[in-house]
């Protein structure tokens, strides 16, 4: 049974005494594909070594994290250009699979919506240029997120619409923009609400990640998550959907290969 974390910050402080062991538990697991979303240029390092460790396991993304649009977010965006290009350039079997992660936060700081919106509309854009998908952190700004996929809507928008925990009807709508669903620690929640109308989404549309070291799934609640534990979601969704471990495992495994191409 292969799995597949399509979110995992797996280069954070939080991990830096035993990183290794991490990974180890994760990989027992059967938690072999991990995919690794940028913040910004301060983890730039961070990620390119957890990628050297693990060259068969780590999938790197690249882009500036909403709560850090700060006064400097031009400069950020251009370090997200020009590493993407040096990968480019190089012509060797490192690249990045995904620009994220991405979006609009309104959950820390409100007052940076408008530079919110214009990095997040320019990096759907980087993303349409090299043809790769977004992966979209949404935080209390549905409306603000749909808003700019609506004026970015078409054939060479898609990707993941990362932690999803809106409505049914904010599901809907993301399916609509080509997205899957990232489904993590939040389903196992007993406020969560989620888990109420899943079933009602088809697996087709549905991602599994854990987006350690946050949000770690029940019984973990409230400590460190790590990769290993997105054998608890999993084991959720066999609660929601009635079906086994491996045949989810199998389904959402090939719709991360759908969405990042690898």
């Amino acid at each position: 049974m292969i799995l597949t974390d399509t979110h995992t910050h797996i280069y954070s402080e939080a991990f830096d005494e035993d990183q290794g062991e991490m990974m180890r538990r994760a990989i027992e697991k059967g938690v072999t594909r991990f995919f690794v979303p940028s913040i910004d240029s301060t983890y730039t390092k961070a990620m390119y070594d957890i990628e050297s460790r693990y060259p068969e396991h780590v999938f790197l993304m690249m882009g500036l994290h909403p709560t850090h649009v700060k006064d400097n977010y031009l400069d950020e965006l251009a370090h997200v250009e020009e590493e993407l290009e040096k990968r480019l350039k190089k012509d060797s079997d490192k690249k990045f699979y995904a620009i994220g992660e991405i979006g609009i936060d309104l959950y820390w700081d409100k007052t940076t919506l408008k530079q919110q919106q214009v990095a997040f509309k320019h990096q759907i854009r980087i993303a349409k240029k090299y043809k790769l998908p977004i992966v979209i952190h949404c935080r209390e700004a549905f409306e603000e997120i749909f808003e700019v996929l609506e004026t970015e809507k078409d054939d060479n928008l898609f990707g993941i619409f990362h932690c999803f925990t809106g409505t049914i009807e904010d599901a809907r709508r993301a399916i609509d923009y080509n997205m899957k669903l990232g489904i993590g620690g939040v389903v196992t929640f007993k406020n969560g609400k989620i888990d109420k109308f899943l079933d009602q989404i088809s697996l087709k549309h549905i991602v599994l990640e854990t987006d350690a070291p946050y949000l770690a799934p029940t019984p973990y609640r409230g400590k460190r998550n790590e990769s290993s534990y997105l054998i608890n979601i999993l084991d959720k969704l066999t609660e929601i959907y009635k079906k086994s471990a491996a045949e989810i495992a199998a389904i959402t495994t090939q719709n991360s290969i759908d969405i990042f191409r690898v």
